[in-house]
């Protein structure tokens, strides 16, 4: 019997399909062993030795992989084709080696992008061996990211709050979201004014916009208030006296191509512009569709499709769209990543002619969408471009006045290529209005005709600030700096998020004051460690050592020494409060000493810097916060007899005893409800409910 281990019981199901009897296909369930969990796992005065040990929850499949090794002939270890893979695998083989199960047997490493038969088949018939590069690539990130995370968690707990984390790659990514968010509260909008036509010509209405005024060119800021912008028009309708005159006609053709298809970053992007996926659940989603045989590996950085999917996909436009929707030769895409990884094919369907009207019925429906986009972008990047006929008509108040002219544009598609399949989705930076005039069809028209006008109206505007950051622009910028891989953005923005750094308020993210005072508080003094371009280089150093460019361990001695140096010195000679007070020009009004805005449990808020000899506080909006806790009436402390108060916590409100610290006597204000059961453990007592 040949053993044949994955690491997910959906992807052994597929293979199943594709192999013979000969094989025992069994699952993994993901990593079967990681680094411990204590502090000491990682020791850097030991060559950076890493203690692993196997994970609980996984012995009941290390038992089933253990039984299945006795029964076998040879083992195949078939994990997906990346570094977290190779490295699963040979977390696989090394316990075996340590349970002494091998006994010469031997063990191939097989790798493939898709799970088709033709795919799993040739992987079989040409395995390799574990590729240490990858697994040492995998070691060092995770040893990396150790050693930050529990070296620099401690530190937050002293210097900022207990319970706080900080990641080698959130930091930087945190470190993008304040710095957005600084903008936007530092920005100050700027008044500005067009001027626009109302127009009909051939009984169609259309706009036309002040182009040129005076003899100047209007840019952005040439109208800048209320007063200006009522002079023009009025100076400008006495002048064209209810008509314009088309001055000049410009006609032109505009190619737009297809974009790429799509790699892990871009995917995400895309689902959450077009699906509002979270990038996990893009991830998640793509993972079962990859499972399933239905697409090629999801993480990956690379844009290129292998010649035979080229071939299919270019015989399905023919047949689908007509031939001449066919481009003469395939399109190639060159990558935009700031670092491509390990060279996979591009994301795409595993067979173009599973078209997803085949599927809808028999997937769930995010499983659907998602496979609808995948398909439609791998198809359209292979057809020809979109043409556009463009017209821009200049319009002048009268034949001989070309100090003022407007303009109005037009486009119409006259070809439309790809875009009959699918078109790409914009950010907000993308989406400022260009006045391209796509999708406005303008009246046929000739130099020289006299257009009616309807009306000359201003119109205000303000500057805006640069927008708050999405999941799809997020993704786009941690892609563009270099920080992380594919593969971690998901968790990159799931761990801002469960840690409470940042809140998704209408898909948008923002800092909390908490995020706000760790981010600042790294880049204030651990700056290199929140580098965008520190980070990115050593991303280029991950990528040496899985190409075998570079020796793992002498990574991690270059970066160890000079940060646990750095973390030193902070721990020794930052006091908390230059970390969670600043100062404001304000003076108590209880004693006058100086304000600060603090960092407490619950957000920021102003206290006195007397504390604890004056404890006035207000919150940061200016409401005066009481000092006296609100007495619970009639009630005294069964413990003590102390008054009762009652009181804020982690979970909500409580009562407690006044002379607290003295005496800990709480109440919860969440009463119990009875259930009218009796006890099954002592026949005595009713059950209760505690929500």
């Amino acid at each position: 019997m040949k053993l044949l281990i994955v690491e997910s019981p959906a992807k052994s199901k597929t293979l199943g399909k594709y192999l013979g009897k000969d094989f025992k296909i069994i699952a993994s369930y993901g990593h079967v062993r990681d680094l411990r969990s204590k502090n000491g796992a990682v020791d850097p005065d030991n060559k950076f030795a890493m203690q692993y040990e196997t994970d609980e929850k996984k012995d009941k499949y290390v038992k089933i992989i253990l039984t299945e090794i006795v029964k076998a002939k040879e083992l195949y270890l078939a994990m997906d084709p990346d570094r977290e893979g190779e490295a699963i695998a040979w977390h696989i083989l090394e316990l075996l080696k340590e349970r002494n199960k091998l006994k010469g047997m031997p063990v191939y490493r097989v790798a493939f992008n898709e799970i088709t038969k033709t795919a799993v088949q040739a992987a079989v018939a040409n395995p390799r061996d574990i590729d240490m590069n990858l697994v040492n690539a995998q070691q060092a990130r995770r040893a990396l990211d150790y050693l930050v995370g529990f070296n620099l968690s401690p530190l937050l707990w002293k210097k900022v709050r207990p319970k706080l984390s900080a990641g080698r790659v959130q930091s930087p990514a945190l470190r993008l979201i304040v710095e957005r968010q600084a903008a936007i509260d530092a920005f100050n909008s700027q008044e500005y004014w067009t001027i626009e036509a109302d127009l009909n010509a051939k009984k169609k209405n259309f706009v036309a916009k002040l182009a040129e005024y005076q003899g100047t060119k209007l840019e952005q800021f040439t109208i800048n208030n209320t007063k200006q912008a009522e002079s023009a028009v009025a100076e400008l309708l006495a002048k064209a006296d209810g008509t314009l005159i088309v001055h000049k006609i410009t006609k032109s053709k505009r190619k737009r191509n297809p974009a790429a298809p799509f790699i892990t970053s871009t995917l995400q992007q895309e689902a959450a512009r077009k699906l509002h996926f979270a990038a996990h659940r893009t991830m998640r989603t793509a993972q079962q569709l990859y499972e399933a045989g239905l697409i090629t590996y999801m993480r990956t950085d690379s844009v290129n499709l292998a010649a035979e999917a080229l071939e299919a996909i270019r015989a399905l436009i023919a047949e689908r769209y007509g031939a001449d929707c066919v481009p003469k030769a395939p399109r190639a895409f060159k990558s935009r990543a700031k670092n491509a990884q390990e060279a996979h094919e591009a994301i795409r369907p595993a067979d173009v002619t599973v078209v997803p009207g085949d599927l809808k019925a028999k997937l769930a429906p995010e499983q659907f969408k998602l496979y609808d986009l995948i398909w439609k972008r791998t198809i359209a990047c292979q057809m020809i471009h979109a043409t556009f006929d463009q017209v821009a008509l200049d319009l002048l108040c009268t034949a001989d006045d070309t100090a003022n002219r407007f303009r109005a544009n037009g486009s119409t598609i006259t070809i439309p290529g790809f875009l009959q399949v699918y078109e790409e989705g914009k950010d907000d930076s993308d989406k400022k209005d260009t006045d391209d005039g796509e999708g406005k069809l303008l009246p046929p028209l000739k130099q020289g005709d006299s257009i009616t006008l309807e009306k000359i109206r201003p119109e205000q505007h303000f500057t805006e600030p640069p927008p708050k950051f999405s999941e799809a622009s997020l993704v786009k910028a941690l892609e563009e700096y270099g920080i992380g891989r594919p593969s971690t953005y998901a968790s990159i923005i799931s761990t801002l998020q469960t840690r409470e750094y940042v809140e998704s308020v209408s898909r948008r993210f923002t800092p909390t004051d908490v995020g706000k005072v760790v981010s600042n508080f790294l880049s204030k003094y651990l700056t290199q460690y929140v580098d965008y371009d520190f980070t990115a280089k050593l991303e280029d150093s991950l990528d040496d050592v899985a190409n075998g460019k570079k020796d793992w361990l002498k990574l991690l001695k270059n970066f160890w020494q000079p940060f646990i140096d750095k973390v030193n010195d902070i721990e020794a000679n930052v006091q908390r409060k230059d970390v969670t007070q600043e100062k404001i020009d304000e003076k108590c009004p209880k004693c006058n000493a100086d304000l600060s805005a603090r960092l407490g449990r619950r957000g920021k808020f102003i206290g006195c810097t007397a504390y604890p000899e004056c404890d006035y506080t207000r919150s940061m909006d200016g409401e005066e916060q009481s000092s006296e806790p609100e007495v619970v009436p009639d009630r005294s402390c069964p413990k003590c007899e102390s008054g009762l108060v009652y009181k804020h916590g982690k979970y909500g409100k409580f009562i407690g005893c006044s002379n607290y610290p003295k005496c800990k006597f709480i109440e919860s204000l969440n009463k119990p409800e009875d259930l009218d059961i009796i006890c099954p453990k002592c026949n005595v007592y009713s059950v209760e409910l505690f929500k």
